[in-house]
């Protein structure tokens, strides 16, 4: 939109140097010099859920629902008297579950605009044993593998001399031989594994186990989208998380391996039965399809209700617009800022094709608790 903007208001410009006048400009004595310009109309930075755009659209129950369920995880006490009152009673249809919201919330805007993406939980096959195809480790967190606070590195390994160092990056981890190695994969899903931080593997006896997060070595994110752009692997609109996988797949091998090294984080897993529940997040609960999101935790805390207004995509096949309540759940390495979400679409193909496509312009709405509500 910004370029868009300025290429308009150039066009203008140019457009309006390009007219000459008829004829001589009538003669006008001077006037007083002008005043300092307008200001900008005030923007109502709290206001009721019934003006935010889209509330009207929105599934009630389900945005209740969604709050009932998760709101315990919330240490915010105001939210915690609406979470009981929201407990006491039965589940709510949407006229009534609108109006519970509306009586007991506000909302406020967060000043600026960011971006909202989208993540799933993958269903991968996997094998016990590697061959050709499934060549990538699954691999648990390792025994030297420590947390530490204070100045040091959040994530770090002792050294020879028994000092904290750095924990290795993916290149020098993936040279290193497995240990213990859980399952095996295609390393383009192992990959995206640890970009989704969960998901189910499907053996080949039809056994299928919940991938959970263990840890990871510290190191920063980094996304392909950018630099597949970059390197024209694939046109701007066009670097969906499936069009990324369809790449690296059809270039297995030292050329998506490089690709794919770009990324220095390195994710560790566990296994457990899969029982089929969705996974839980960052707030230890099991998050709600469309409802859950993750946010930076910096700025915001596990259980806080927000309402999102993401429009103007900028990959092809995307849904317009996401308009909705949702619960702040989970965390993730490239969710930083303020007006930063990326929302939980649920599990499997369906979610993940939708996932994929997820950029978004993103303004955002905390939604806060009435003082009358309350009492």
């Amino acid at each position: 939109m910004p370029l868009r903007l300025a290429w308009a208001l150039s066009l203008a410009l140019l457009l309006a140097a390009c007219v000459s006048p008829r004829g001589p400009a009538p003669f006008a004595p001077p006037g007083p010099p002008p005043g300092p310009p307008a200001a900008p109309p005030p923007v109502e930075r709290v206001v009721p859920l019934s003006a935010l755009p889209g509330w009207a659209q929105d599934d009630h129950a389900a945005a209740f629902a969604a709050f009932r369920a998760t709101c315990k995880v919330s240490g915010d006490q105001t939210i915690a008297a609406v979470c009981r009152k929201a407990k006491a009673g039965p589940a709510l249809g949407p006229a009534a579950a609108r109006q519970f919201l509306e009586q007991n919330f506000e909302a406020e805007r967060i000043d600026g605009e960011g971006v909202l993406t989208a993540y799933f939980a993958p269903r991968y096959e996997a094998r016990r044993a590697p061959d050709a195809e499934f060549s990538a480790p699954v691999r648990p967190k390792p025994a030297d593998l420590v947390s530490v606070d204070g100045g040091a590195p959040a994530v770090a390994r002792r050294g020879a001399n028994g000092a904290l160092e750095l924990y290795p990056d993916r290149t020098v981890i993936e040279a290193t031989a497995p240990a213990g190695a859980l399952a095996w994969m295609r390393p383009e899903e192992l990959f995206l594994l640890q970009v989704q931080g969960s998901g189910v593997l499907v053996f080949e006896d039809g056994r299928r186990m919940k991938a959970l997060y263990a840890a990871h070595n510290g190191r920063p994110f980094v996304g392909l989208a950018n630099p597949m752009r970059e390197r024209g692997l694939l046109p701007p609109e066009g670097a969906s998380a499936e069009a990324i996988r369809a790449w690296l797949a059809a270039n297995r091998g030292p050329a998506a391996d490089e690709l794919m090294r770009l990324n220095p984080r390195y994710v560790f897993f566990s296994l457990a039965p899969d029982d089929g529940s969705e996974p839980a997040g960052a707030a230890n609960v099991p998050l709600p399809p469309g409802r859950a999101m993750a946010v930076d935790p910096s700025r915001h805390a596990m259980g806080d209700v927000f309402y999102i207004d993401a429009d103007a995509p900028i990959l092809s096949g995307a849904f317009p617009a996401y308009r909705r309540l949702v619960m702040g759940l989970d965390v993730g390495g490239a969710i930083k800022g303020a007006v930063r979400g990326d929302l939980y679409i649920g599990s499997g193909p369906a979610a993940g094709a939708e996932a994929g496509r997820v950029r978004h312009r993103l303004k955002l709405y905390r939604l806060r608790p009435k003082a009358g509500a309350i009492r």
